[in-house]
């Protein structure tokens, strides 16, 4: 692309995302220490992907996705999965009325533009799956009828990390449907001073002001298309993706890197897979309208890495008992690999 494309890409995006920014700010004020979650959630929102977060309880998970909603002015739904719930309860059920003889459709909480299904690996197998259907076809069928689901449409998952009593565990294919997989901590300590200082008294409530429209977000998705991808950058991220997976070394362009991988590749059970090479590539290209830039660089790739791929690798139990994460791993392709 030449240099003057650029620049009038640049000034077109610059004006088309500036509402990124001022939302950003904006959950900012309610949530503290808690960025790259944000950014996170803001991704997954103009790149038409869906979030899994994990982290104990009281980290503000739920307040995020809420505080979200309201920022951009899009309608908001909390299912709270229980082992007992049933699909209808999420997606809906047809109610037969006595008095005409006919039946109606109630549609579930799913019909919403931000959706919070705390919890999710609380629920049955039938549950996660029409969750999973739903995120994956932006549509449900109630009573044979096939219905669309709101635009734009944005499912935050969260998993409890420390209470596992009761919980069905996210099959690994289904777990590689979300675009990223954020993980929670603790703030640090002045974080949490400020949280005390803001949020410690009954009578406040932080007011939260619309900044942006769904509309918005939808053009937004448009723009994530436009952003450019250079070639060697496009060759990084299949070389990240390819050193992942055993056997796919000798496929690398980077060949000093190779022989340096050969032990990491001793550390994954399972690699990513083509899934994860189309959401490290568009999550990039979004990372890069975060800044309002027209363009991608190395260091959008390193920053979606990790959330990209934590929950694609799996490591062996050699690696686990090394305590070594998944997050470790991914940090050591990225140490290895020649960045262009």
């Amino acid at each position: 692309m030449a240099e003057v494309d650029i620049q009038k890409l640049q000034k077109e995006i610059k004006q088309g995302v500036s509402f990124i920014q001022p939302l950003r700010f904006e959950v900012g004020k309610v949530l503290v220490g808690q960025d790259r979650l944000v950014d996170c959630l803001i991704i997954g929102l103009i790149s038409n992907g869906h979030v899994l977060v994990e982290g104990v309880p009281g980290l503000a998970k739920t307040l995020a996705i809420k505080t979200l909603a309201q920022a951009i002015g899009g309608t908001f739904a909390r299912l709270q999965f229980t082992p007992d719930l049933l699909p209808a309860d999420l997606t809906g059920t047809t109610i037969y009325d006595a008095r005409d003889h006919s039946f109606s459709i109630k549609r579930g909480p799913i019909f919403a533009n931000i959706v919070l299904a705390d919890e999710v690996n609380r629920a049955p197998a039938k549950v996660q799956s029409a969750l999973l259907e739903a995120m994956q076809e932006h549509q449900v069928t109630i009573g044979g009828e096939t219905m669309p689901l709101p635009a734009p449409f944005l499912v935050m998952a969260t998993q409890n990390p420390i209470e596992q009593e009761g919980t069905y565990n996210l099959p690994e294919a289904q777990v590689d449907r979300f675009m990223l997989k954020a993980v929670v901590t603790y703030p640090n300590r002045e974080q949490e001073k400020l949280i005390m200082e803001r949020m410690a008294h009954p009578v406040t409530d932080m007011k939260v002001s619309q900044v942006t429209s769904p509309d918005e977000i939808m053009t937004a998705r448009a723009w994530v298309d436009k952003v450019y991808l250079d070639p060697k950058i496009g060759e990084y991220i299949l070389d990240i993706v390819f050193a992942s997976r055993t056997g796919c070394k000798d496929q690398l362009s980077d060949r000093q890197a190779e022989a340096k991988l050969d032990e990491i590749g001793g550390l994954i059970e399972y690699g990513a897979s083509p899934r994860a090479t189309l959401a490290l590539t568009v999550a990039a290209k979004a990372r890069a309208l975060l800044d309002a830039r027209a363009y991608v660089v190395p260091q959008d790739v390193k920053d979606v890495a990790p959330d990209v791929l934590r929950h694609r690798i799996i490591p062996t139990y050699e690696a686990e008992a090394e305590d070594l994460t998944s997050d470790d791993i991914v940090q050591r392709l990225l140490d290895e690999l020649r960045t262009p």
